[in-house]
């Protein structure tokens, strides 16, 4: 009988639990914005609008395979049509919901700079992205807030600026000469002196290799072992769909995909510990990792929480780092392939300023052309294509009164190919639009971000720029390429 009264209040709470979560707070939330003029797609009970948006994509999908060989158009923003839709019905703000999160869309770019250059603690990174990339993230510097994320900054971003960057060109030289060698030995190897090649891979290769040389320094070799892990961990997680962001406790259930995610989370966290605690015994390099471990020690009081904030941080590097590199470096490529003018232009000009010799930094500075490239590549595909927040309480943006807990996104794809910004060759590859700078290429020169914006732009994007430069610069020295969809 007891056991039957403690059951059904238990399952009465928890009812009582879903009803003002998932139902009393989102509608309170979307009335609040809509008294201000801002609407958006009908949610659904509990779901919100998770069925729309998987409706919009496969739509999308169908599309795509229904034109074998659709023209080339870089669109990136296509990749979540559903944005674009309630943009066009419901105008540059509306408000959608996946199950109980909601979400306040802003394509206003003059709104976007108050969103990114907000100090106010009240604004800062969601909270779901410490519950759901947890086991990618865990509470390192992307997902932290407030003096948690200060503390963290503070210690890693001067690691990360451009004088300490040149103090990595030898690993990232060494990186991208052997990726381009291995390159021109498969052409040599070949009658015909062509080879296909899928540079997705190797990008990772290259940006997980510098990452890997630059943590761990002569322990590379397990520092790599953690990548490939890394890596794992990454792919079984991208499987996990948009419900997962609104709808609570389904991380917890036991299932398979959860079991390998707790177990990868483990053996990633066991190798670094292992080899922060060789590098306690020995302490004599002075890679990355050993940097940060001196930092910690000084914010720190105890062992453990340093070992949590080299745990959490050295994934946080892997990820930012190996993304941002990998994607940016595989369109690059991409871009330069499809577009053999350019890829002449840089080529010339990297022989130019090199003269035969391997690009230092102060070449690199020289290579406009290159330097375009990269900047036109990062406006069609940006490492950071979303730009996330969460209000901690109510918050003023603009002229908007943003509810406690509303996630506000902006999506850098659409604001980056938006032709009121750009012009009507917003789609197009073109690389001379950066000829005078950002501010002659774009109408609102703020609404240009790659790296973010603001005091939570990425602390790497120096180490991420100068790979860039120096991988594209030695493979337009040495080889000739083109690209096969």
């Amino acid at each position: 009988m007891l056991f039957s009264t403690v059951a059904c209040l238990v399952l009465t709470f928890f009812l009582l639990y879903l009803y003002f979560s998932m139902i009393v707070k989102p509608a309170r939330i979307r009335k609040i914005l809509k008294q201000q003029g801002i609407d958006g797609p009908p949610p659904k009970i509990l779901l919100g609008n998770i069925l729309d948006v998987k409706k919009s994509r496969d739509a999308a999908e169908k599309a795509a395979l229904s034109h074998p060989h659709p023209p080339l158009i870089h669109n990136a923003a296509a990749v979540l049509p559903f944005a674009e839709e309630w943009r066009q019905q419901y105008g540059p703000l509306y408000v959608f919901s996946f199950g109980k999160m909601q979400v306040l869309y802003v394509n206003d770019p003059d709104m976007v700079k108050e969103i990114t250059t907000c100090t106010s603690l009240d604004l800062g990174r969601p909270s779901y992205q410490q519950k759901v990339l947890g086991p990618l993230l865990g509470k390192g510097i992307l997902p932290s807030n407030g003096s948690i994320w200060a503390r963290q900054r503070k210690i890693i971003a001067p690691e990360l600026f451009m004088d300490k960057v040149k103090g990595m060109m030898s690993i990232i030289t060494e990186s991208g000469l052997a990726l381009v060698d291995s390159w021109k030995h498969k052409v040599e190897s070949e009658e015909r002196g062509v080879v296909e090649i899928s540079v997705d891979h190797c990008m990772k290769r290259f940006s997980g290799d510098i990452i890997s040389r630059a943590c761990f320094g002569s322990s590379y070799s397990k520092g790599h072992e953690i990548f490939l892990k890394f890596d794992v961990l990454q792919e079984i997680m991208s499987k996990r769909t948009f419900s997962a962001l609104g709808i609570p406790g389904l991380r917890y259930l036991p299932t398979k995909r959860n079991r390998q995610i707790r177990a990868l989370e483990k053996e990633i966290t066991a190798l670094i510990l292992k080899i922060v605690k060789e590098r306690r015994q020995a302490g004599r390099e002075k890679d990355l990792l050993q940097t940060l471990l001196e930092g910690a020690k000084s914010s720190y009081s105890t062992s453990a929480a340093i070992d949590q904030f080299i745990v959490d941080n050295c994934r946080n590097i892997y990820l930012a780092g190996f993304e941002t590199s990998a994607v940016s470096a595989s369109w690059c490529l991409m871009l330069l392939a499809s577009n053999l003018d350019w890829q002449t232009r840089v080529r010339e000009e990297v022989e130019e300023v090199c003269q035969g010799r391997i690009p230092d930094t102060d070449m690199l500075r020289k290579m406009k052309q290159l330097h375009m490239v990269i900047q036109e590549t990062m406006r069609l595909y940006p490492p950071a294509p979303t730009l996330a927040r969460e209000a901690f309480k109510d918050v003023k943006i603009g002229n908007i009164r943003v509810p406690k807990g509303v996630n506000v996104w902006t999506m850098v794809t659409a604001l980056h190919t938006d032709t009121a910004l750009w012009g009507a060759d917003a789609l197009e590859f073109k690389p001379q639009r950066f000829e005078n700078g950002i501010s002659s290429a774009c109408k609102s020169p703020n609404a240009y971000m790659p790296f973010g914006f603001g005091q939570r732009v990425c602390v790497g994007q120096h180490l991420a720029m100068v790979e860039l430069k120096l991988l594209m610069g030695i493979t337009c020295l040495l080889i000739m390429f083109t690209h096969h969809l």
